[in-house]
């Protein structure tokens, strides 16, 4: 399939083939909920976490006689029935995350590079390089457009320039081709791509 690549001006330049495999893949909710799913599993710190009793600082002693006193037997002022004392069955700091097959993984990012293009919401720009970090330059270049809240992603590396202007661009972000991902492409209402892109990410999900 073929589309416009457009500058960031928007001026058609020339016309790209889309892999078919890559770019016209059905999508399906079940493989992009699994895919998201891990996405967000795996950046989940993991860091909360409970004293159990030997954690817990106090002294040993037992706190009063075993008999004789009408109360309840205790064997420790750091048990669970304490104030102040140890947590039972409590969090403690562990990874979130989860194995995830690479088929699944490679098939959930053709999922949503598809469902952006089907959904007309896929652009192909020649480059994202910029002459000067102006972010009100490059915002009026937007608007033009009407993105709103769009996701650039651009080559192996991207221009400092661009980078700088963008950051202060709310709902905006940009990614190199090898951070493309399926949470942040599903996240942003337009995806843009440069030809850099188009190319990595076709060398990269053809294997």
């Amino acid at each position: 399939m073929k589309v416009d690549v457009i500058t960031l001006d928007n001026k058609v330049k020339e016309q790209i083939e889309l892999s078919q495999d890559i770019f016209g893949v059905a999508p399906r909710k079940d493989i992009l909920f699994r895919v998201v799913n891990w996405q967000l599993a795996k950046r989940r710190a993991g860091t909360h976490s409970t004293k159990v009793i030997s954690e817990v600082s106090g002294t040993t002693k037992k706190p009063f006689a075993q008999k004789g006193t009408g109360r309840a037997r205790q064997g420790s002022l750091r048990s669970p029935q304490m104030r102040g004392g140890a947590t039972l069955f409590g969090p403690v700091v562990r990874d979130h995350g989860f194995s995830l097959l690479k088929k699944v993984r490679a098939l959930g990012l053709k999922m949503a590079l598809s469902s952006k293009l089907e959904d007309k919401k896929l652009f192909v720009i020649d480059t994202e390089k910029s002459s000067t970090p102006k972010t009100k330059e490059l915002k009026a270049k937007l608007d033009a457009f009407g993105w709103k809240k769009v996701l650039f992603v651009g080559g192996e590396t991207l221009d400092n320039n661009f980078m700088l202007a963008l950051k202060n661009i709310i709902n905006s972000d940009a990614l190199p081709s090898q951070g493309a991902n399926v949470y942040d492409i599903l996240k942003h209402d337009t995806l843009v791509l440069t030809k850099d892109a188009v190319e990595n990410l076709t060398k990269r999900l053809s294997k």
